[in-house]
């Protein structure tokens, strides 16, 4: 059975509603999906309405920006009380610490010459800030478009083989390395949550926590994996396009070793555009819950 638990909507960082989404996933043959929009759960409802008109489970789930000690990760929350107060209190803290990073980072950039109406920009997005979107609005401004072009320009001008031109479109992370990650200006962090916070509070709202696309950029690093499941890690997400296949193979050794529910998906956000051959994520990559060990506590 063809399942997708990570998805991501124009609640957080997608770029389809939930019910676009939901049409979407219909026409890719998944029969139970989950939507986990970064830090937030306001199209939940949305999500689960599209879907079963749609004959598709819907899993309620979240994607969230935590950190262990200095370490920072992403987790995946499935099937808890996403009404509980205290929950939400936590949530809604991490929106308005997000909004005052971004605050910041736009009037910096504004400083140095970009054409930005902070208010305006702030006011769209009601839930999450994600980068992705962010820049776009930024990039609308033909202005700050160029302004882009020439830092990045300038970063590239002494590389070895650098002929002076760019290939346009821009690539999305030269784009936000110059918006947002840049030495001069500072970088624009996300507002994590502590772990043990949320390990905390999972004992009221219930649920299982699992190790988010651990391979991407190696957070499989000091024993993190070990550490979590002490603390009451449920699963590892397994399958995963963030993963090599060494990362897909050794998070299975892991979901073996301690017990832990393996889970997967496409991670989806948009769709590739420029006529490109391969759109998205499913016409390479499709998650089959037979492949996936103890998988039925979470989809049932």
């Amino acid at each position: 059975m063809l399942i997708d638990l990570q998805l991501h909507s124009n609640y957080s960082d997608g770029y389809l509603s939930p019910s676009e989404l939901v049409k979407l996933i219909k026409s890719k043959g998944i029969k139970v999906a989950a939507l986990t929009d970064h830090n937030t759960t306001e199209g939940v409802d949305e999500f689960i309405k599209e879907s079963k008109k749609h004959g598709i489970k819907p899993i309620i789930g979240m994607e969230i920006y935590a950190k262990y000690k200095t370490k920072k990760i992403n987790i995946l929350w499935y099937n808890f009380d996403r009404n509980n107060i205290e929950l939400q209190k936590i949530i809604e803290s991490s929106r308005r610490r997000r909004s005052l990073l971004v605050r910041n980072i736009l009037l910096k950039l504004k400083r140095r010459g970009y054409k930005i109406e902070v208010d305006k920009i702030l006011s769209e997005f009601k839930h999450y800030i994600p980068i992705n979107r962010l820049a776009d609005k930024i990039m609308e401004k033909e202005f700050n478009y160029n302004l882009v072009l020439r830092g990045i320009k300038k970063k590239r001008k002494n590389s070895p083989g650098f002929s002076g031109k760019l290939l346009l479109p821009l690539r999305e992370d030269d784009i936000l390395g110059e918006l947002f990650f840049d030495k001069k200006i500072g970088r624009l962090n996300e507002a994590y949550i502590n772990i043990e916070r949320l390990f905390k509070i999972k004992k009221e709202v219930g649920g299982q926590i699992v190790f988010c696309h651990p391979g991407k950029h190696n957070k499989f690093a000091n024993n993190m994996t070990e550490k979590l499941k002490d603390m009451g890690l449920d699963g590892i997400e397994v399958l995963s396009p963030h993963h090599t296949i060494g990362a897909v193979m050794y998070s299975q050794f892991l979901s073996e070793k301690l017990d832990l529910i393996a889970t997967g998906g496409s991670d989806f956000h948009l769709f590739e555009g420029d006529g490109s051959l391969l759109q998205d994520s499913w016409d390479w990559f499709m998650v089959d819950s037979r492949r996936l060990r103890r998988i039925r506590e979470i989809i049932g």
